[in-house]
């Protein structure tokens, strides 16, 4: 499987040889942290794949990888068999969604902390409640613009198989 790495800035997602054959993709997939707006846990990725393969390859219910071209841009898909994945929403960069099959996908949510607001932010949103973009109710999503939480980290750490 993939050996997913979260680093201060960036997520990503060292391919094994086999899976850059499957996906026909020759280099490792970088998301920018900033970038990633929700993260959900399924115990069903093959409902969350949405689109039509552009390139890779799929075995329904046995193996898909690749990329998947949905009409609002593409999707990243790594999915095997019927192991529990993550699926990260994204805002912006090469994909809208990243759908990874990990048996590690409670600890690379903990350690994204999607959603979290910095301890500056959140006394940001506490000084200016009613201030556009501050993250109360109805500020929709992940608050403060979708930030992800990065001071907590080390400078690398792992996540995979």
């Amino acid at each position: 499987m993939a050996n997913l790495r979260v680093h201060n800035d960036r997520l990503e997602v060292h391919l094994t040889p086999a899976e850059k054959s499957l996906a026909l993709r020759s280099a490792d997939v970088i998301v920018q942290r900033d970038d990633i707006r929700s993260a959900t846990i399924t115990d069903d990725p093959w409902i969350w794949i949405r689109g039509i393969r552009r390139r890779g390859a799929e075995v329904p219910l046995v193996v898909a990888a690749g990329v998947w071209k949905t009409h609002s841009g593409s999707d990243f898909v790594l999915v095997k068999g019927k192991r529990q994945a993550v699926v990260l929403e994204l805002s912006g960069g090469e994909f809208g969604r990243l759908v990874l099959s990990t048996s590690h996908a409670s600890e690379l949510i903990d350690k994204l902390k999607v959603g979290v607001p910095t301890e500056a932010e959140a006394e940001a949103d506490a000084a200016a409640p009613d201030a556009p973009g501050a993250g109360g109710p109805g500020a929709g999503g992940a608050g403060a613009g979708g930030r992800v939480a990065g001071a907590d980290f080390a400078a690398e750490e792992t996540s995979g198989d």
